[in-house]
């Protein structure tokens, strides 16, 4: 009797059961949204999915990414499968559950597609854990006021906004719900780059919470980039004469650069063209407009002259750029083409504060949108505003003053800027930021509950973008943290505001000794290792680390979350890329007040109407030099509140511009909406002095006692 000597299978390949499939979970089936990549191993034979191999609780990639399967090396995949062959399968009761809930005390087992059968989550993050569907991570609603069925931000099919194990909800918006299903295929399709919320475009904290309910955002590119000359129509230039008379013999197509044949673009819509011949233009730098973009624009009357005026502290360049009406011998250009000739205009005229706050003021829509404000408590209306369903920060803002207190709901129109500026003020005082002059985030657990952090940054944009105030009380750490990154930031010991950890920097500084040093050690043990600042001490050189530790962490580490939080709201309208764009052009805003009002700039700031008294003049002149010099309680921030709302200058400037009229009244008048101070005519300088001092005094002094304007 013969006996072949057949070679038997390897213990890590007896339970495949077939040739192609995963030696882990034993399934043919190709579907990389499911199961990852299949990849067949053709020296051994040896066929993995990418989940399967990645999920196995007991391998780790020990090799480099061309080594082995993705890294993994065979050996590992062989002891693995070996691992699992003892294991069963809690949902089909079949050996080779490679994958183990990470729950303490569970001992469910089970290969990766019967996980997603039974609906287990999987965090492709970290150490790679597996959760059970008994121990998976649920999303906690504190309350959902949507009873009704909700659209899919993605597929736009309806679903019920409660959240289960295919419908996940953003973290970031409220009412953005998903199915899991669409937003796996949408991870797998965008990548790390391009995967963010479908409403607020928010990547760091939806990434965050979709990484920790399961899905997985594979470290890639977007699928769209990847496709060979996807976008190579953009790349081609519009080059047709489209003149109804074209004046070139070589045809309409015709283009020879640096002659009169050179095809021009339309400067709005770019899809028309002209020989420089044939519109007469003398030059590639003058401006074209195709005849249905310059009709578009006429009719919707965008080229209106504009007033003469000039913005206060800005350069000359701009002003004419922006704001001077339009040479005759030049066409007119519309407000859209001034922004482009200010990108053109380089880095000198970008890199100007003012410059850059006007080009963000260009998203603000003719749009309106009423925003209702009880002075008595600013901080609370105006989040109830920002937070409105209807609200956009991109729709001017209308102010509306309500007073709770008066029966008859009253309403007052109000001065935007006016508003901006106690909202700055209430913000800087507020428990959101800690630290005397130059100020820090402070951690307020309510405030993060409440999202606060995220509303103040929102804030600070809305303030910028629309002709507000700037806040002026940043720290240099805190803008570099924004403008750098925390990770490039290094705080000093005036960031810190907390009086004993201040003294506990104070003793690790003056250590003399490395016995000294130790008993620091030892007297705050247990606060140091709760902020993993715990070092093993072994010279004195090391209390500089020490002390640096500590700072980090109480400045920068201990605040993570607010200053993310922060930072997101402070995205809106681009604001935050414009600062980490222009950085050095910000710092001065953000991080200082405005320089002390004078004289000769309340002077400069206001306009005079014609027809205005020349004596009334005189005395205001003078009545201003003598605020400078101290002779009278007013003071010029008195002045600027009293016919602005405004305690400074914002950076771009007043809108409207400041004015004077003089007029027949016993006391001045200051119009917050208009920028608008009335003069009284008087006889005397005294007499006017006098009624400049009682009216300024007096309206200021009964607008705090109305209006405390406390958070």
């Amino acid at each position: 009797m013969l006996t072949l000597g057949l070679r038997p299978l390897p213990s890590w390949r007896r339970n495949t059961n077939s040739i192609g499939a995963c030696v882990f979970c034993r399934k043919n089936d190709d579907c990389p949204i499911k199961y990852g990549e299949k990849k067949t191993n053709e020296k051994w034979n040896l066929t993995v999915h990418y989940y399967c191999l990645l999920m196995s609780s007991g391998i780790w990639q020990r090799g480099k990414e061309e080594e082995g399967v993705y890294g993994f090396l065979i050996e590992d995949i062989r002891k693995e499968v070996t691992r699992a062959s003892k294991l069963k399968c809690s949902v089909c009761k079949k050996t080779g559950a490679s994958i183990g809930c990470v729950a303490p005390r569970c001992k469910r087992s089970y290969h990766f597609p019967c996980g997603l059968q039974r609906e287990c989550v999987f965090q492709f993050t970290g150490n790679f854990a597996s959760f059970c569907w008994k121990h998976r991570p649920v999303q906690i609603i504190t309350s959902n006021n949507c009873r009704d069925s909700l659209l899919c931000t993605i597929c736009l099919e309806f679903i019920e906004p409660i959240p289960t194990y295919s419908v996940l909800r953003s973290p970031c918006c409220k009412n953005a719900w998903f199915h899991r299903d669409c937003l796996q295929v949408q991870a797998i399709n965008a990548g790390v780059f391009f995967f963010r919320c479908t409403i607020c475009n928010n990547s760091d904290i939806f990434q965050k919470e979709m990484l920790r309910m399961g899905i997985h955002i594979p470290e890639k590119d977007a699928s769209w980039e990847l496709e060979e000359n996807a976008y190579q129509e953009l790349l081609q230039h519009y080059e047709h004469c489209d003149v109804r008379r074209c004046r070139c013999k070589e045809g309409r197509d015709y283009n020879v650069p640096d002659s009169k044949w050179e095809i021009k673009r339309c400067q709005s819509c770019g899809s028309s063209g002209t020989h420089l011949a044939c519109s007469s233009l003398q030059s590639w730098e003058q401006n074209w407009e195709c005849l249905e973009c310059r009709s578009i624009l006429y009719s919707a009357g965008e080229f209106q002259k504009a007033k003469k005026h000039a913005l206060p502290n800005t350069n000359v360049g701009i002003n004419d750029c922006l704001l001077e009406e339009s040479s005759p011998k030049l066409s007119r250009q519309s407000p859209g083409d001034q922004r482009k000739d200010l990108l053109r205009q380089g880095s000198k005229f970008r890199r100007d504060i003012s410059t850059l706050i006007i080009e963000l003021g260009f998203q603000v829509k003719k749009k309106s949108k009423k925003v209702f404000i009880n002075k008595a408590n600013i901080w609370n209306s105006a989040l109830a505003g920002f937070r409105s369903q209807n609200f956009n920060p991109s729709y001017t803002i209308e102010i509306v003053y309500v007073n709770e207190k008066d029966h008859f709901g009253t309403e007052q129109p109000g001065s935007k800027q006016e508003f901006l500026s106690l909202l700055m003020q209430q913000l800087e005082n507020s428990p959101l930021f800690e630290g005397s002059l130059s100020k820090n985030l402070s951690l307020n657990s309510q405030a993060l509950k409440e999202n606060l952090y995220y509303e103040a940054g929102k804030m600070v944009a809305i303030s910028l973008v629309h002709g507000g105030p700037s806040p002026g009380f940043f720290s240099q750490t805190l803008f570099n943290c924004l403008a750098y990154g925390p990770e490039n930031t290094q705080p000093i010991l005036d960031d810190v505001s907390d009086f004993d950890v201040a003294q506990i920097m104070f003793r690790v500084n003056t250590a003399a000794t490395v016995a000294d040093l130790n008993s620091i050690v030892n007297d705050y043990y247990k606060y140091l290792e709760l902020i993993g600042c715990l070092r093993l001490i072994t010279s004195i050189s090391d209390k500089y680390m020490l002390a640096k530790d500590i700072l980090v962490y109480h400045v920068i580490k201990r605040v993570q979350a607010p200053f993310e939080s922060f930072k997101q709201g402070l995205k809106t309208l681009g604001v935050l890329e414009m600062i980490q764009t222009y950085p050095e052009a910000f710092f001065h805003i953000l991080c200082h007040k405005p320089e002390n009002l004078s004289a000769k700039i309340l002077s400069d700031l206001f306009t005079v109407h014609t027809l205005s008294d020349v004596q009334t003049l005189g005395f205001w002149n003078s009545y201003l030099q003598a605020l400078e010099d101290g002779k009278s309680t007013v003071t010029m921030e008195d002045i600027l509140i009293f016919a602005t709302g405004c305690k400074s200058i914002p950076p771009a400037g007043f809108k409207p511009t400041p004015s004077i009229e003089c007029l027949h009244m016993d006391f001045p008048v200051g119009n917050k909406c208009n920028n608008c101070l009335a003069l009284p005519i008087t006889s005397t300088y005294k007499e006017f002095q006098e009624s400049m001092d009682i009216a300024i005094k007096n309206t200021l002094r009964l607008e705090k006692e109305e209006n405390p304007h406390f958070i």
